[in-house]
């Protein structure tokens, strides 16, 4: 099956303030569209997750799908004690000069797990940069840890494995690799897609590397350590998203659905600005929203990029 037909592939390169070096982003652009669209993916994939909605986009839109740091074929460079290389603002950071490489200086963003918490930060640190964004199936990283129960800890278990100093986790996940893959898909809020084995050789091909457990992993340290830094003092100081358009999409049979007793859109606006128009609800899918209800992403992305 053909994948992103007519998509270009390019490795952009950025600079890492963090590293004082050069990293590479690789990136799929398609269309010719005055406004453009970034898509961010989450764990434990790549850009391939938008695979039946960026062609669709394209019609109306450029359309850039990018590998996060650390993921897929975008560079994987090792953390450090503090894990600052993979904070959300250093991995934001990347997409917006991916963003510029491209011609655009300001844009939309749909986001997904782990790059929805990048575009969270990109939103709070670059606001003159987002016309509109979509948050698929997260509430707030800082929100989440702060209230954290039995139900969240069980069903997001590799939260709090993940982090366990290096290399535990990249050990016992190399050891066993799809013992560790059956384990993520088989959780309740998992199981409602269907990967094709192209999907899966993907998937695990590009994750089940040394670097690449190393990198996400260290994702998720930076996410339990220097992103709530920066999350704190945002709220300390009431800095909130403050962007034009907000959309937030959350699975009906998933975890996020638990929260505040389900009205995770109340969550979202007491960390936007009254500038912004939000509006959001649950859909009917687990996590992985861009291949389980791919139309309702479309759907709301009409609003998001209208007018």
């Amino acid at each position: 099956m053909t994948y992103f037909e007519g998509f270009e592939e390019v490795h952009v390169p950025v600079h890492s303030a963090v590293l004082n070096n050069h990293l590479n982003i690789f990136s799929r652009k398609g269309g010719n569209g005055q406004k453009a669209v970034l898509l961010l993916h989450g764990y434990p994939q790549t850009s391939h997750i938008w695979h039946k909605i960026a062609p669709r986009l394209t019609e109306e839109y450029t359309v850039i799908a990018t590998d996060l740091r650390g993921y897929g074929q975008s560079s994987k460079p090792r953390g450090s004690d503090n894990h600052e290389e993979y904070s959300k603002r250093e991995m934001a950071a990347d997409q917006v000069q991916v963003m510029q490489h491209f011609g655009f200086s300001d844009f939309y963003i749909v986001a997904h797990d782990r790059g929805a918490r990048v575009a969270h930060r990109l939103a709070l640190d670059h606001p003159e940069k987002v016309k509109g964004m979509m948050l698929l199936d997260i509430a707030p990283t800082l929100y989440m840890y702060d209230n954290t129960d039995m139900a969240f800890a069980k069903g997001y278990w590799h939260w709090f494995f993940l982090i366990q100093q290096s290399p535990g986790p990249e050990n016992m996940i190399l050891s066993g690799p799809e013992q560790f893959w059956q384990a993520m898909a088989g959780r309740p809020s998992h199981k409602g897609v269907i990967w094709s084995e192209d999907d899966l050789k993907e998937y695990k091909g590009k994750m089940f590397t040394e670097e690449g457990v190393h990198a996400s992993c260290e994702d998720y340290r930076a996410a339990a350590t220097i992103d709530l830094e920066h999350d704190r003092k945002s709220r300390q100081t009431n800095q909130k998203i403050a962007i034009p358009k907000l959309v937030v999409l959350w699975g009906g049979k998933g975890i996020i659905q638990s929260y505040n007793n389900g009205d995770v859109l109340d969550i979202w606006r007491d960390w936007t600005d009254n500038s912004t128009n939000i509006r959001g609800r649950a859909v009917d899918s687990g996590h992985y929203i861009p291949e389980e209800r791919w139309e309702d992403v479309l759907q709301e992305s009409k609003w998001l990029m209208e007018g």
